[in-house]
């Protein structure tokens, strides 16, 4: 059963109590009444009101002096006011109620369908509130069951996947069949697509729940480029990744989540760049206060598509085609290169036909994360 719709109404007459009563009342709406300030101050200390109608006149303590006192709470602050005034109509009268928070004022002898008229447009929006209210608490509790699922999902699926890649390894040693090899080879790019897709997925859940913990120290981040590269370097071609540094290339980075970042950003430029074109890592290390990263492939992305390209379920050309990831890898890497400090961004022209994305972090001598930084949460740092 839906719970009724609380109207204070304050006024130090009985009988004016007892006349808005008899015009208001109906199923739905229940009728708070309070004879003076103190007594309409201990109502809003228990009960949700929807609107008060507060007459101006009081003994002790006037109707000014509640709304002051109803607008200083933060519980009560929201609450509409209509003042109910015998008073004159003076200008500088209805402005000090307007000062004081009333949203209208109504004079006696009170016009009952202007009063019934107003107190349901009030009603309504407060029913339009509570609902959207509602709808919000049930977005966020389905968001939250979604990320628990994709994290439970992705844990699971781990360990299938990785019997799915051993057996795929072990096909070709049972048989010389070029079939069997060919297929074997199939699998285990199928289950690494899917090891990919999992750990996005992961990613992901740690960000929206603000768990992945960052342990900063310096790195190379030349070798780490390097080792990422060899990743997607296929043992019979010649590798399409060209690492190149100048300067210094140490910069503070945690080791394993900067290196997904730039797994997800080669993987990217190898994907979505041309066929068998070249992708050229260039960091330069000249600066003392930064370090910047270059990861430049041919290939234009569209215009439209730059301004969202790292927001989550993107894809370079506004589609997701059969075999590509969930286009997660962009907003992953942003994520993690912001949690460092740092800054991800992208420039693709039409004119030279390439597209770069460059990482920018901050060097030891620079504004960057604390000397005790060490361990402190994502979700901290993207605050």
């Amino acid at each position: 059963m839906t719970a009724p719709i609380n109207i204070l109404v304050v006024d130090d007459v009985p009988q004016n109590l007892i006349a808005i009563e008899a015009l208001l009342a109906r199923p739905g709406i229940a009728l708070l009444k309070a004879a003076s300030g103190a007594e309409a101050l201990e109502l809003l200390l228990v009960h949700e009101v929807a609107l008060a109608l507060v007459d101006v006149q009081m003994p002790n303590m006037d109707g000014f002096e509640l709304a002051e006192l109803i607008r200083g709470s933060e519980r009560t602050r929201h609450i509409p006011l209509i003042f109910l005034t015998a008073a004159s109509r003076e200008p500088s009268y209805s402005f000090r109620g307007y000062e004081a928070g009333a949203v209208d004022f109504l004079y006696k002898p009170i016009d009952p369908k202007a009063l019934t008229s107003k107190v349901n447009v009030f009603v309504e929006l407060y029913q339009q509130k509570k609902q959207l209210s509602q709808q919000l608490d049930e977005l966020r509790r389905a968001l939250h069951m979604n990320e628990m699922f994709m994290a439970v999902l992705g844990h699971d699926l781990r360990t299938p996947l990785s019997v799915v890649m051993n057996g795929a390894m072990l096909l070709p040693m049972m048989t010389d069949h070029p079939k069997v090899a060919v297929t074997a080879q199939r699998i285990q790019s199928s289950a690494r697509r899917m090891t990919s897709m999992v750990d996005q997925l992961l990613d992901l859940a740690r960000i929206r729940a603000g768990e992945m913990q960052l342990k900063a120290a310096p790195q190379d981040i030349g070798q780490l480029c390097r080792t990422i590269a060899d990743e997607f370097t296929v043992p019979e071609r010649a590798s399409r990744v060209h690492v190149e540094h100048s300067g210094d290339p140490v910069a503070p980075v945690d080791a394993g989540i900067f290196s997904q970042a730039l797994s997800n950003l080669l993987g990217n430029a190898l994907q979505h760049g041309e066929a068998d074109a070249p992708v050229f890592v260039r960091i330069d290390g000249l600066a003392p206060e930064r370090l910047r990263i270059g990861i430049t492939n041919r290939g234009v992305i569209p215009a439209d598509r730059l301004a969202h390209i790292f927001e989550p379920f993107q894809h370079r050309d506004g589609t997701r085609k059969s075999g590509q990831g969930l286009g997660l890898g962009l907003y992953t890497a942003s994520t993690f290169v912001r949690a460092h400090g740092g800054d991800l961004a992208v420039a693709s022209d039409a004119a030279t036909g390439s597209t770069v994305l460059t990482v920018t972090l901050p060097r030891p001598n620079a504004p960057r994360m604390s000397d005790s930084g060490n361990g402190r949460s994502l979700q901290r740092q993207l605050a």
